[in-house]
């Protein structure tokens, strides 16, 4: 086992606590957990205080990992890297690129992290994104996080990549996710991602206004006046 410390970091996922008995179980490993912590920039910041190991494996509280994952073979970082993301399948588009996709990040990289509203954007050092797909990404699992998922994601994907991707792949992925038709919840996704292009239009230029996407109370919020008592159910 090599000496890599894991944490699952969930906010309202509700197969969350299932996740991580999941991740623990293939990884072999106890996995540490932050939970409710409002604010994407900071619950990731405080990841890095949980562990004892400079590099660490970190999942979403929605991240299905594949039960075959060999953690065992996972090499360290190269220097100057700061985080490797292994690919997710998307459950509702079958998309499969680095979106809700498991990581091993540098703790020092996260204290030192910048300002980018796809918030893991911003560390210093490289990023490697491995062709290995290391499981799937559940976000599909109530029409508020379906929705969630695909307005985030497309609002900045519209508004122009912060890892660089070319506008052509942006699109690519924009036209899956308008058109996601596989799995449970998949139209609400698909309405997320029509209304994250939306938002993006008009607060794209707003970087204040934009940053509500990171933000949990106003996701809901905008979802309740977008959709009204389904905020509530779902």
């Amino acid at each position: 086992m090599t000496g890599f410390d894991a944490v699952l970091l969930s906010y309202d996922e509700p197969q969350a606590d299932y996740l991580h008995t999941r991740l623990a179980h293939v990884l072999r490993r106890p996995v540490k957990r932050l939970h409710g912590v409002r604010g994407m920039r900071r619950a990731y910041r405080m990841t890095a205080e949980l562990v004892d190991t400079e590099m660490f494996f970190l999942a979403d509280g929605d991240f299905a990992i594949d039960e075959t994952f060999s953690a065992g073979t996972v090499e360290p970082l190269a220097d100057g890297v700061a985080m490797r993301v292994w690919q997710a399948l998307n459950p509702v588009n079958g998309l499969v690129y680095g979106y809700g996709g498991l990581k091993l990040i540098r703790r020092t990289a996260l204290r030192e992290m910048g300002q980018a509203v796809d918030v893991l954007a911003a560390l210093p050092g490289r990023i490697e994104f491995c062709r290995q797909t290391a499981g799937t990404t559940l976000f599909n699992q109530s029409p508020f996080h379906a929705w969630k998922a695909g307005f985030r994601e497309c609002a900045m994907l519209a508004r122009g990549s912060e890892y660089g991707m070319t506008d052509a792949s942006a699109q690519e992925r924009i036209d899956a996710w308008t058109a996601s038709s596989e799995g449970d919840f998949a139209s609400w996704a698909a309405g997320g991602a029509r209304n994250g292009l939306d938002f993006a239009r008009t607060a794209g230029r707003d970087p204040e206004r934009f940053e509500a996407l990171n933000d949990p109370a106003w996701l809901l919020q905008h979802f309740a006046v977008l959709h009204g008592e389904l905020a509530v159910t779902g």
